[in-house]
């Protein structure tokens, strides 16, 4: 899985930059600002990642069931991860 990581604790810029994130040609290790936003490729994740952060009481775990997305927000950090196939399109 590929791993984006927006910068913020707000719900509501997330939200707001969600879709233009998803759409960005990000390198790997590329970083960008969307909206006064950072924004970071932060490369390939193991799926072990995704089963040790859901389990930890502080992380929240959102998903787009239809796109096979999966959020995770923990401190000041959305983390989108996307599956190996959707990211290759997305961030080649």
């Amino acid at each position: 899985m590929k791993c984006i990581s927006v910068y913020t604790d707000s719900f509501e810029q997330f939200s707001d930059v969600f879709e233009q994130v998803i759409d960005l040609q990000l390198g790997e290790n590329d970083e960008r600002e969307v909206e006064g936003l950072i924004v970071s490729n932060s490369g390939e994740v193991p799926e072990h990642y995704l089963e040790r952060m859901s389990a930890k009481p502080e992380v929240v775990v959102m998903k787009d069931k239809t796109r096979g997305i999966t959020i995770l927000q923990h401190g000041k950090v959305f983390e989108i991860l996307l599956p190996s196939d959707e990211a290759a399109e997305i961030v080649s």
